[in-house]
């Protein structure tokens, strides 16, 4: 029986994509995120316990101050990679993560839950070179499926992690933290021995040198249509980032949810992650255009975004908390790796690195304003949180999506499909 000669293409297509290299970077962001996912139910129990009894400003201040370092080292790392190549710089931030999260794990003082989230966060920019190594490795006409397949590792992070938080914290406080530690030493020694480098080093370097840092920055944002999509990425982070702070203290506060329950939403919301990022998400980018999914990801984010914190134990229940979830979920899910890959296809090759280390360096501002932002608009004149604070905080984040999507409007008419594709 002869079979259908597309389908072969197909599957020829699909062998030559999944290589090992690009499964162990899948793995690389899947651990890097599950101890980012691990810290969002655990650390505000953590850092409120009888051993440090920190504030909800200590809380909000060690979020940010992981994002701030991201945010300063995230352009270096991303230019060091394009330089010197990409194996060596994910090694090092594989460990440089192992070693913040024993840091933490062990920490007798709120100092020491400080400092190793500093440190995760300076060698925290393994994101944006996992980008750059799939950039480096696919075709451009692969290009929206590796960076969907990146945030289908993001899905999974957010589906292990949580619910690893809120399961390990039942044999002790500092048990996930030193879990996450042990991955990320585990995956650092499968790229030392497996990941070969995708650069070529020798060219890279003919290439002329780089600017500081800032410089860098401000050159790379001159160009419209990378300014566009970053101010884009910006927004969605900046609002997703509000909603993920708060989202805890809503399900405590109006559903009465603790650390673990918390867990097993957040599994829900990595569960529709994987399912559209991984085997979704480029065919609707094939079908639509990245630029359309970008602004119909963020029609759906300032929706629910408005619409959840009318939803109560009264008002929709879990039910109608779940629907919330995934109308959120969904818009992510297509605008962030949307994004991400115009950025990837509008970079020259020689610039991934850098390119998509600079949006995720605006992410990690955005993640660094959010969590403060988040923190203010939650509390009360008692220092407390209630419904009205919960209110405006989710309608801040959706306010965001509302800027958001018209500047993605705007940039796609004035640019058209010259840059946006």
């Amino acid at each position: 029986m002869t079979q259908d000669p597309r389908a072969q293409t197909e599957r020829a297509e699909s062998e030559k994509f999944l290589t090992k290299p690009i499964l162990i970077i899948f793995l690389t962001v899947v651990v890097d995120l599950i101890g980012f996912g691990i810290v969002i139910p655990v650390l505000p129990y953590y850092v409120d316990g009888d051993l440090f009894k920190g504030t909800p400003l200590d809380y909000g201040l060690i979020v940010a101050s992981y994002s701030i370092m991201q945010f300063i080292f995230a352009p270096i790392f991303g230019a060091v990679s394009d330089r010197y190549g990409r194996r060596m710089i994910l090694f090092v931030s594989l460990l440089g993560t192992a070693v913040g999260f024993v840091v933490v794990g062990l920490a007798t003082a709120l100092w020491m839950v400080y400092a190793g989230r500093i440190l995760d966060g300076i060698t925290g920019g393994n994101i944006s070179t996992a980008q750059a190594y799939i950039a480096d490795v696919t075709s451009r006409e692969n290009r929206a499926r590796g960076m969907g397949l990146i945030g289908a590792a993001f899905g999974i992070g957010f589906v292990l992690g949580p619910a690893l938080g809120g399961i390990l914290s039942t044999f002790g406080p500092h048990v996930p933290f030193l879990f996450a530690a042990g991955m990320a030493v585990l995956n650092a020694i499968a790229v030392y021995i497996f990941l070969p480098e995708s650069l070529d080093v020798s060219k890279a370097r003919s290439q002329p040198r780089e600017l500081n840092r800032f410089a860098m920055i401000f050159h790379s944002l001159k160009d419209i249509g990378f300014r566009g999509i970053t101010i884009i990425y910006f927004l969605i982070t900046v609002g997703f980032t509000i909603m993920t702070t708060a989202f805890v203290l809503y399900t405590q506060e109006r559903f009465g949810y603790d650390a673990h329950a918390n867990g097993w939403l957040f599994l829900f919301i990595g569960a529709l992650a994987v399912g559209l990022q991984g085997g979704v998400f480029a065919r609707l980018a094939k079908t639509f255009g990245e630029s359309k999914l970008a602004v119909t990801g963020t029609v759906l984010l300032a929706v629910s975004l408005f619409a959840v914190p009318f939803v109560g134990p009264a008002t929709g229940g879990l039910i109608g908390l779940l629907v919330g979830i995934v109308f959120f979920s969904v818009g992510n899910s297509i605008a962030s790796p949307a994004l991400t890959s115009l950025a990837s296809k509008n970079a020259p090759d020689h610039e991934q690195g850098k390119a998509l280390g600079i949006m995720q360096s605006g992410a990690s501002l955005a993640r660094a304003i959010a969590p403060v932002a988040a923190g203010f608009l939650l509390n009360n004149a008692f220092g407390q949180v209630d419904d009205s604070t919960l209110q405006r905080t989710f309608w801040t984040a959706s306010a965001i999506m509302v800027a958001a999507f018209f500047a993605a409007v705007y940039y796609l008419i004035r640019r058209g499909d010259e840059v946006i594709v």
